[in-house]
């Protein structure tokens, strides 16, 4: 086994992350706000996607730069550093609003001068009718907006920024260069006909493509300029020498592939920067960055050119730059990404094709990888590992390793279903072995797949639940969308048959709607928010001519994301068993209870029989399990009938599947949903992805394996997310890792589990942080498929991290 050294840091890096984490509201950006607003105006002649490549490249060529914190990768997104850039084009409504509270948020709060408050105040009466999310408005139906507004199905993220999710083709610009892509473009415009409407339309989009990689270009050159000087200036030698081989860097890859690890890192990070500045959607991520950075890393470091502690501390840096990354959200959007977290993913291990053989892909950059993200315990990048049975042991006890070190990384994927099931799909089997975790726990093929395989409209199903008990009330807003047959509720059900079989019927209608949901928004994304560096790189959009949006994309599949699923199967559980199995708790009994919140000591004594007499999900109960299988079931085969928009346009495959990995909605969903016959309160949190309840899961991780290994895990490709908790005293020695060890084996290769991770913190830390957040500003823990810091998270956030259960091996 591989002892990792995860406690060195050296002062360069240790600096820099205390500057960013003392950093506890960042400030707002409006250049590139004004940037586009400037753009937008003079160009209102152009399409929209031209105007969108001249505002990104007018922006690149204008925007502030500054290389700091003696950094050795360099590139930024905003004027300032964690400041976030705002972006008209999806949005100003909430912005306007909410301006002056900013400041005031908990856990989520940005800093506005004076200065940028009059600058919006400027910018955005102009873009007013103009933005995705009016123009979306001005395409849903009355009943789609109601829907929206009951909170029932959330799809603002979707409208007020870009997509995102999706990892795109660092191997062929790290192969290329910046030139080598432009030649590919310019070769392709030179074979269409301008005469014909489907080639006109690919020129403006080409077009477009060909100025943003000049752009980009430029933009780097500007950081070798700007190194040059600083260098002239430089009083230490050392320093001097370092922004001198940065500046070259920069001039080399500016245009030419990479010649060191050092330039190959640097380019990617510029990639990853100006993504996120052509648009803020978040889950870009790296893809399998131990693989297509491997030459350049076995070239300098195995061959010993580039010490490894040099290639280390370089891989820090690229994550504190992507720490540095941040991104502005409505008050409401934020709580259901508390922390706000970008999810930008790295992913490493796994297996790869050699001869048309699997074998293990693990090599010495996963290890570098895997190491420095160990000693850093940062947020970014938000690290997977790709599990596999052949995963030897040396890297597996090294994962467990850095999973103690206790901020909630690595997380795993399990090859053992990803790669089957997209090859089942129609994806190449050389594709699916390439696969990448992208966000937090989905998995796409990076440069291949289109946006947002997971990321949809967000469904909660204990709401639905409750109007399938109510006539199809809502009980939160009291609305109606679906009257229930024959005014069925708590009541007058003659069997828990009619009790599925009227869940069966709400959840069908709530799901088509938030595929028509779905359809509108990316049909406005597609024609008003175009991206063109994205597409750039993401096969086979050059070559079709076509956005990643319009079906550029040599894959497409996408998921929504349902919350609640535990309290869905409980809850049926409950009245199956309560209600009709056992006579105990009348229909009108419960209903009542319901309707009030158990209030009283009846209440009090109902709901104790409801948490307490009823097995739960996540304690390899068959019967439970089993309920909630078959409820979700309804959900899985209505989405099997629909389509994304994308379909019979290019892509392979172009539907929808299932999708567990809900971030932080559980807490504001909860907050919107009444009490449930799982004996949940109102308003407090809901069961987080696919994991059990807070603290309904008392027979120890392995029941909970157990559990989840019992869900169609096949059918829901955007992922099966658990986060389980332990105490850091459960792995203190060897012997405890190896138990660890043992267990994700069998989770993954008996059970079939599609994801784990892991919270290594005790309850009393938690507590002790809450109360006294400024002793604990470096603390991270795990929230959903991600990690953040703790004391930048809401308490309503926090306190649903307290309450999960703490296991021991």
């Amino acid at each position: 086994m591989t002892t990792l050294d995860l406690t060195t840091l050296t002062p360069r890096i240790r600096a820099h992350k205390e500057a960013l984490i003392h950093l506890t509201k960042p400030p707002v950006c409006t250049e590139r706000a004004r940037a586009y607003t400037d753009i937008y105006r003079q160009h209102a002649d152009k399409p929209v996607v031209v105007r969108r490549a001249l505002a990104l490249a007018h922006h690149l060529r204008s925007k502030q730069i500054w290389i700091k914190h003696d950094e050795l990768l360099v590139g930024n997104l905003a004027s300032a550093v964690r400041a976030a850039p705002i972006f008209p084009e999806y949005t100003v409504g909430w912005i306007e609003k909410e301006l002056h509270e900013l400041g005031e948020r908990p856990g989520a709060g940005f800093e506005v001068s004076e200065q940028d408050k009059q600058v919006i105040a400027e910018i955005c009466p102009f873009w007013h009718g103009q933005t995705v999310q009016e123009h979306c408005y001005g395409l849903f139906t009355a009943e789609q907006q109601a829907l929206l507004a009951s909170g029932i199905i959330k799809a603002e993220g979707n409208m007020t920024s870009g997509d995102g999710h999706l990892a795109v083709d660092f191997h062929t610009v790290l192969t290329l260069g910046l030139d080598g892509l432009r030649d590919k473009v310019a070769a392709r415009r030179a074979r269409l006909d301008l005469a014909d409407w489907a080639d006109l339309k690919r020129e403006q989009f080409l077009k477009g493509v060909a100025l943003v990689l000049e752009a980009t270009s430029d933009y780097i050159l500007r950081y070798a300029r700007l190194a040059e000087q600083m260098a002239a200036q430089e009083a230490r030698p050392w320093r001097a020498d370092e922004l001198r081989q940065i500046a070259s860097n920069c001039r080399c890859i500016a245009s030419q592939p990479p010649h060191s690890f050092w330039q190959a890192l640097q380019l990617c990070y510029f990639i990853q920067l100006i993504l996120q500045i052509e648009s803020n959607g978040h889950s870009v991520s790296f893809g399998r960055l131990d693989q297509y950075l491997y030459p350049w890393y076995q070239r300098d470091v195995e061959q010993g050119a580039l010490p490894r502690e040099q290639a280390l501390e370089l891989l820090q840096c690229c994550w504190l730059k992507l720490l540095e990354v941040s991104k502005i959200r409505s008050g409401s959007h934020s709580k259901a990404s508390a922390g706000s977290p970008l999810y930008q993913n790295v992913t490493i291990g796994g297996q790869r094709l050699e001869a048309g053989r699997a074998v293990d892909a693990t090599n010495g950059l996963s290890y570098a990888i895997l190491e420095s993200c160990g000693r850093l315990k940062s947020t970014q990048p938000n690290l997977s590992v790709r599990y596999h049975a052949g995963l030897s042991e040396a890297f597996l006890d090294a994962c467990v390793q850095v999973i103690r070190c206790g901020f909630g990384m690595p997380a795993f994927n399990n090859d053992e279903i990803v790669i089957p099931e997209f090859i089942r799909l129609g994806v190449k089997t050389e594709d699916a072995y390439d696969y990448a975790a992208i966000g937090c726990i989905e998995t796409a093929v990076p440069g291949k797949w289109g946006y947002r395989c997971t990321g949809m409209s967000f469904i909660n199903f204990a709401r639905i639940l409750l109007a399938a008990l109510e006539q199809g009330r809502d009980a939160s807003t009291g609305q109606v969308f679906l009257p229930q047959a024959q005014g069925l509720s708590l009541g007058n059900f003659a069997s828990f048959d009619e009790v599925l079989a009227a869940w069966d019927r709400q959840v069908r209608y709530f799901t088509r709607k938030s595929i028509e949901i779905d359809c509108v928004v990316d049909s406005v994304l597609e024609e008003r928010a175009q991206d063109l560096l994205c597409s750039a790189l993401v096969d086979d959009c050059i070559e079709r001519g076509k956005t990643v949006k319009e079906g550029g994309a040599v894959y497409d599949w996408v998921s929504g994301l349902q919350v609640g699923i535990a309290n869905l199967g409980n809850s049926l559980a409950a009245v199956r068993e309560l209600v009709f199995a056992q006579s105990r708790v009348s229909q009108p009994e419960l209903a009542a209870a319901l309707a009030n919140d158990f209030a009283g000591i009846e209440g009090e004594q109902l709901r104790q029989r409801l948490l307490n007499a009823v097995p739960k999900y996540g304690n390899d109960d068959d019967e439970v399990d089993a309920l909630l299988v078959r409820a979700y079931q309804s959900y899985i085969d209505e989405l099997a009938h629909f389509h994304n928009t994308r379909f019979g346009r290019g892509p392979i495959g172009g539907g929808y599947y299932a999708g567990t990995s809900s971030i932080s909605a559980n807490v504001p969903f909860g907050a919107a949903t009444m009490a449930t016959p799982d004996g949940r309160r109102a308003t407090t949190p809901l069961a987080e992805g696919a994991s059990p309840a807070s603290g309904t899961d008392a027979l120890g991780p392995t029941a909970v394996f157990n559990s989840l290994g019992k869900l169609p895990t096949a059918q829901i490709l955007g992922g099966v997310l658990l986060n389980q908790k332990l105490n850091p005293a459960a792995l203190e020695n060897s012997a405890d890792r190896g138990k660890l060890m043992l267990l994700l084996r069998t989770f993954f290769e008996v059970h079939r589990g599609w994801h784990v991770q892991y919270n290594i913190v005790s309850r009393q830390t938690l507590l002790a942080a809450k109360a006294h957040p400024e002793q604990y500003r470096d603390l991270v823990v795990r929230v959903a498929g991600y990690s953040a810091f703790f004391t930048a998270l809401s308490p309503e956030a926090q306190d649903d991290i307290i309450n999960r259960t703490e296991h021991q091996l």
